[in-house]
């Protein structure tokens, strides 16, 4: 076997890559004729590919390099855990420090009484603790016929078998026998596509009632739980109206159902505070989080569940785990990270200082003729791509052929962000600077004012 390198000719990683590396959420053919871009190097909010390109990460990786990347102080707590105590299980009545310290650490941060840490090793692994989670706490409150758990179309809770149902997203679905049964869906409260003449204010009542139609239609004492994203991230940054949360919260509450907030983008300062609840004012019940919790150093994820619901599920023998829970290198390297958010400031400075600019920087972006809005909290926002802003309208393309020229022209200038449909999406690392968001900006308008040439130049600014 030749062992390759970064130095290696781009060719040659290709052509390594296609007969041997399967990619997720990809079509793989069409990937290998073409080349996948390697990225050889990273530091900042800055990556390098084998070709020599620096280019501008505005996804945080997929969302999740909050602290930005070559901070050597998380190899260096990995190389120290290592040394100590590499790996050991948390079953069969065993601990370690690790862990330890980080569940309490995550609970001193965690809103409310969220003080109970089960760890695993991504968010989609937690969604599926999750699920389980729910239902024998129902169980074992002597109401075990509460099984459905509720969610959103077009949310995204991971890929999984059971995060994948629980998620919303149909093209998902198509594949490996989703949703399982007991998982229902309503629909997400995006008002710039779906809201038609009502205002957002009335929009956001009416996508919350929803959720008590469902608990209705499906019986109350059937459901177990809600569970959703403060901002509904992979779905294309959708930004409830204001109404909306608010009303969700009351109905939970009025039905005794366990509310799930996923945080698993949301989570470690992306919407400008901890966490995306705080940001929304909702009082979950249990949170996933993972991702931006070792800023993607090391594969960690957990649920963080509240005193009742802790209290019940310690009450009996939860026959659930993984092999990797609550890992001591991904602990260690977490803690490492959360202590670097907290001493540098980087959560604050999101909420007082970038996230404002940014969003201003952001917002201006609605001046562009392809641009029909912009939604942005703290450091995650969308553009919603239209042919026509006064009417909100949908292109009569097949949706998102718009969104991936805009999303290739970006790329062509070095300049990472992610298009889903025909919406364009950014997740910049935390600590991106003032500068630096000057240059997304400068890339963003450059890379739609090259899709809007494209489109004209193929008649597809048509509206539905």
């Amino acid at each position: 076997m030749t062992i390759l390198t970064p130095n290696s000719p781009t060719a040659e990683l290709q052509r390594a890559d296609a007969a041997h590396h399967m990619h997720p959420f990809t079509h793989g053919q069409g990937l290998n004729d073409r080349g996948a871009r390697v990225i050889t190097r990273a530091e900042g909010c800055w990556l390098n590919d084998s070709e020599g390109n620096r280019i501008l990460d505005a996804m945080a990786g997929l969302w999740c390099v909050n602290i930005g990347y070559g901070r050597r102080e998380l190899a260096q707590a990995a190389a120290r855990q290592m040394e100590e105590l590499p790996y050991y299980n948390t079953f069969f009545q065993t601990t370690h420090v690790p862990a330890i310290n980080l569940a309490a650490r995550i609970a001193e941060l965690a809103p409310g009484d969220l003080n109970h840490v089960f760890f695993a090793s991504s968010g989609s692994e937690a969604n599926d603790t999750n699920l389980r989670l729910v239902r024998t706490y129902w169980a074992e409150k002597g109401q075990p016929e509460r099984q459905w758990v509720i969610s959103r179309w077009n949310a995204y809770h991971g890929s999984s078998v059971g995060s994948g149902s629980l998620g919303g997203m149909k093209g998902m679905h198509t594949q490996g026998g989703m949703p399982i049964p007991g998982i229902a869906h309503i629909d997400q409260p995006d008002w710039w596509s779906e809201g038609g003449d009502m205002t957002p204010e009335d929009f956001g009542r009416a996508r919350a009632k929803q959720l008590e139609d469902k608990i209705l239609e499906l019986g109350p004492e059937n459901v177990a739980a809600f569970i959703a994203e403060p901002v509904q991230g992979a779905g294309g940054v959708i930004v409830a109206p204001d109404t909306y949360w608010p009303e969700v919260q009351k109905i939970v509450d009025k039905y005794g159902i366990l509310l799930i907030a996923d945080e698993v983008i949301c989570g470690f300062g992306r919407t400008g505070r901890w966490f995306g609840s705080e940001t929304v004012g909702i009082r979950p019940d249990i949170m996933t989080i993972a991702k931006g919790l070792s800023s993607g150093y090391q594969p960690i994820g957990g649920s963080v569940l509240s005193d009742e619901v802790a209290s019940v599920i310690s009450g009996t023998e939860f026959n659930h785990g993984y092999t990797y829970s609550g890992h001591p290198v991904a602990c260690a390297v977490a803690l490492e990270n959360l202590r670097i958010l907290d001493e540098e400031g980087v959560v604050d400075r999101v909420a007082s200082d970038t996230g404002p600019y940014l969003k201003e920087r952001f917002e201006s972006l609605t001046d562009h003729p392809l641009v029909g809005e912009a939604k942005i909290v703290g450091m995650m926002g969308s553009l919603a791509l239209t042919p026509d802003k006064a009417s909100r309208a949908a292109f009569a393309s097949e949706a998102g052929t718009v969104g991936y020229i805009t999303r290739e022209r970006c790329f062509a200038n070095n300049l990472i962000m992610r298009h889903v449909g025909d919406r364009m999406i950014i997740s910049p690392p935390l600590v991106i600077s003032r500068e630096e968001i000057d240059v997304l900006i400068e890339r963003a308008w450059q890379s739609l004012d090259e899709a809007h040439e494209e489109l004209k130049a193929q008649g597809l600014m048509k509206a539905r």
